[in-house]
């Protein structure tokens, strides 16, 4: 086996380093040629990065946002063969892990032997009466995976005539068969616990606070807004008008309106 490094290509005539947007791969993938690796942002366009060979990932070299220089080890894979990595590179880029210091147990003082006491002879096993014996533990149901909304629910005729006969909704039983298939015991261990409440659909309320990070073209907007922001004179222009006689003619208006016909609002006299 060997390691096999990739560095930022040159992704465009000029272009001395570019940002990386996006990964598409983490530590520990197993990728094929091609296999898109990361995405990189120039001042022109945003670029793909591809594998050249199949291995696993080992290592990755800047996370989103850094600005990566053109040339500079991206990501690190280890490969079938040598790879392209010698021995010394490979122990320049990627920092070693440090042997682990050998602990040196402290050797225990001998002890002077006490004799051990002599065990007790065992008591003999009390008689079980019948009456107290436990009673068999009825086995937990198994839950199959959750139905989707609207999805009918799989059974075979006599399952659903069973169910129809106990009033059982079958979309609220969970099936513990091939596929989500409910059988006889699916309907048992739901008549035994009872209906539950229906989980609640719709969005869940977040009252916390998420922290994202502003990379790629989202970064450049942010910036050409605040330059914008800074560099254009803000003006507020306000003009009163008196507009009794128009309220007066609107109230008029409406009160000669037909029923069939719209309440009169200042917009139309606004427009003309």
């Amino acid at each position: 086996m060997g390691e096999h490094v990739i560095k930022l290509p040159d992704v465009g005539e000029g272009v001395a380093e570019a940002e990386l947007v996006e990964w598409h791969v983490k530590v520990g993938d197993l990728v094929r040629e091609d296999t898109v690796l990361a995405a990189v942002m120039t001042d022109k366009a945003t670029v793909e990065i591809p594998s050249p060979v199949d291995g696993e990932i080992l290592w990755l070299g800047a996370e989103i946002g850094d600005t990566v220089a053109i040339g500079s080890p991206i990501v690190r894979l280890k490969v079938a063969g040598e790879g392209n990595v010698t021995a010394e590179i490979g122990g320049g880029d990627a920092p070693k892990a440090e042997a682990p210091a050998k602990s040196v147990e402290p050797k225990a003082e001998p002890q002077p032997s006490t004799p051990k006491p002599a065990p007790k002879p065992a008591d003999p096993p009390a008689k079980v009466s019948p009456a107290a014996a436990p009673k068999a533990a009825r086995p937990a149901s198994i839950s199959g995976a959750p139905r989707a909304e609207g999805e009918k629910p799989l059974a075979s005729p006599a399952v659903r005539l069973r169910a129809k006969e106990a009033g059982v909704d079958l979309r609220q039983v969970p099936g513990s068969g091939p596929a989500g298939r409910i059988n006889h015991e699916d309907i048992d261990a739901f008549v035994a616990r009872g209906p539950q409440v229906a989980r609640a659909t719709g969005l869940a309320r977040k009252d916390g606070v998420e922290d994202i990070k502003v990379v790629g073209l989202r970064r450049k907007i942010a910036e050409k807004m605040a330059l914008a922001k800074s560099r254009i004179a803000h003006i507020t222009y306000v003009e009163e008008i008196d507009v009794t006689a128009l309220e007066e003619l609107r109230a008029t208006l409406n009160k000669e309106k037909r029923a069939d016909r719209p309440k009169l609002t200042l917009l139309p006299f606004l427009m003309r």
